[in-house]
């Protein structure tokens, strides 16, 4: 047996508030508490020095699309595109670079946020105008929220009839099946290379912040088949649970996709409706910048319904993507309704989920609550677009903008919390995100730091179905995985007056956190580990023999 004792540091442990130090053994958390003590149970211990660091537990990402991710790291962002011609400024400038018929696929524009002189300035680009500064290049430039692009002509002449689709508009960006469609033709022209070289990049980049798992969200009209079966074979030390979003009808029909995909889940990005952005997210009540338009439905209540059936009738973790509150009361009324036939415990087993659940009721949060249900949601969405005059309130209004991602609603119901990113809709970047959920635009919906950090790492573990009580802490019997951080300070606060008082009570012997508020500089990762394999190291942590 070979044991590490990491010490001198502040240790994120429940079992020890006070912990300086830590001792793995053969990937197994086996003890936790102070420098001395640490040193006498261990004397043949392998030291790392921390030097006053951080050691918390890894994060759980439960929500990206590597390849996707991947690819914009390497490729044209436009997310600091600050209008119209400077977003094609940078779509020309790439396209000199690029050789004739290689594909272009950009990422981030996000014309809610743009603004100047001219009004024109403030809407999307054309594909006449994609066409004017590419030529005969095929481009995919997706919006911000993945749920809509543009396209330019060479790229849209690859899809047969796509002037058939749903969605299609010649010059507008296209949304629903004709978006899903030559988004599908995009990724025909990803190279098997190009596409594993992306995943690694984008998992290497998760490692780099402290992230020790991730839940791919795959499915037909996101990632496709090809994309999806390359994650099961992908060697990388990150670990990787993967969602297959594709509804079923039957028990028999769900153990069937499941071979075939080789999926951990059939949950994910199955979409019953599709982003505010992009004005496809189903509401009850129309579009404040758009009146008489609702938003998209893509599956009927039946279908919902019948896949959580057939997933739990397997046991098996269902899900879907729901975002607007048309979308919501389909499926909560399809939990409500299947946990008087099937019992919310056969529900609860399963661990059903949903992805970004931004706008559920209090009285909604409970039903999925007693369901077992876990919301994995992005705070970062909130940071991004739930300022005022940001995008919620340009398509929503003020009023409806202020009640979505509501986490202290959602937890105070019981409804499980995971956080993740949505990469590359918004960055991999844990502790952003914990400080973005703490600080929301509108503070009755913050939760707490340590609500906050629990979301984002054994939340995670729960949303994959692992709630063993050791998995996602640094306690004796966890696995070893974990992270280690360079701070400034630490505190123990909570997201209002109100918890900041009994919180802070030395009584309570509540573990610090690193300082999460907006001035602060946020903690930066040295070394992740993840079941004591070294999965990314900065190469400045001292270690030497006892």
């Amino acid at each position: 047996m070979t044991t590490e004792l990491l010490l001198g540091g502040v240790v994120y442990s429940p079992a020890a508030p006070d912990a300086t130090a830590m001792a793995v053994t053969d990937g197994t958390v086996v003890w936790v508490g102070s420098d001395d003590v640490g040193r006498a149970l261990h004397p043949d211990a392998q030291i790392t020095d921390l030097h006053g660091r951080f050691v918390a537990p890894g994060f759980v990402d439960s929500h990206v699309h590597l390849t996707s991710t991947g690819l914009g790291l390497a490729g044209l962002t436009l997310n600091d595109a600050t209008d119209r011609s400077d977003c094609l400024r940078r779509v020309a400038e790439f396209a000199a670079v690029t050789d004739e018929g290689e594909l272009i696929w950009g990422l981030g524009w996000d014309d809610s946020a743009w603004q100047g002189v001219d009004p024109d300035e403030g809407r999307y680009p054309t594909t006449s105008e994609i066409d004017a500064v590419v030529g005969t290049l095929p481009v995919y430039l997706a919006r911000i929220d993945e749920h809509s692009a543009v396209a330019s002509t060479a790229l849209r002449r690859l899809v047969p009839d796509l002037a058939d689709a749903v969605g299609h508009h010649p010059e507008e960006p296209l949304v629903a099946e004709a978006h899903h469609l030559v988004r599908g033709a995009a990724r025909q022209l990803v190279t098997a290379a190009q596409r594993t070289r992306a995943q690694r990049r984008a998992l290497d980049l998760a490692a780099a912040h402290g992230v020790v798992a991730v839940h791919e969200n795959g499915g037909p009209d996101i990632s496709g088949l090809d994309d999806f079966l390359s994650l099961a074979d992908l060697e990388h030390p990150v670990e990787v649970r993967r969602y297959w979003g594709q509804a079923v009808e039957t028990a028999e029909h769900a153990r069937e996709l499941l071979a075939i995909s080789r999926a951990d889940a059939l949950a994910g990005d199955l979409f019953i409706d599709g982003a505010i952005g992009s004005h496809t997210a189903w509401l009850t009540s129309p579009y404040t910048d758009e009146p008489g338009h609702t938003g998209i439905s893509y599956l009927d209540y039946e279908t919902i319904r019948d896949h959580i059936r057939a997933c739990t009738e397997i046991g098996v973790q269902a899900g879907f993507h729901v975002i607007g509150d048309a979308a919501t009361e389909s499926v909560v009324a399809a939990f409500d309704e299947l946990a008087t036939q099937l019992g919310t415990p056969a529900l609860a087993r399963c661990v059903h989920r949903l992805e970004h659940a931004e706008m559920v009721s209090v009285a909604q949060a409970a039903v999925l609550a007693r369901c077992g249900v876990v919301a994995s949601m992005q705070p970062l969405f909130d940071a991004e677009w739930g300022g005022p005059g940001d995008l919620y309130e340009q398509r929503l209004g003020p009023e409806r903008a202020a009640g979505l991602n509501n986490f202290a609603a959602h937890a105070r119901e019981g409804l499980a919390l995971s956080f993740s990113s949505d990469a590359p809709v918004t960055p991999i970047d844990p502790w952003s995100s914990i400080r973005a959920a703490v600080h929301h635009h509108q503070p009755r919906n913050a939760i707490s730091a340590r609500g906050a950090f629990a979301a984002a790492t054994r939340g995670g573990w729960r949303a994959a179905g692992i709630n063993d009580g050791l998995t996602g802490t640094l306690v004796p019997g966890a696995p070893a995985s974990y992270a280690v951080f360079d701070i400034d300070d630490l505190v123990v606060a909570g997201s209002h007056a109100s918890v900041q008082r009994w919180s802070t009570d030395p009584r309570s012997r509540v573990p610090a956190l690193p300082d999460l508020a907006p001035e602060a500089r946020l903690p930066r990762c040295v070394r992740t580990v993840h079941r004591d394999r070294v999965v990314f190291d900065a190469g400045i942590l001292d270690g030497g023999p006892a």
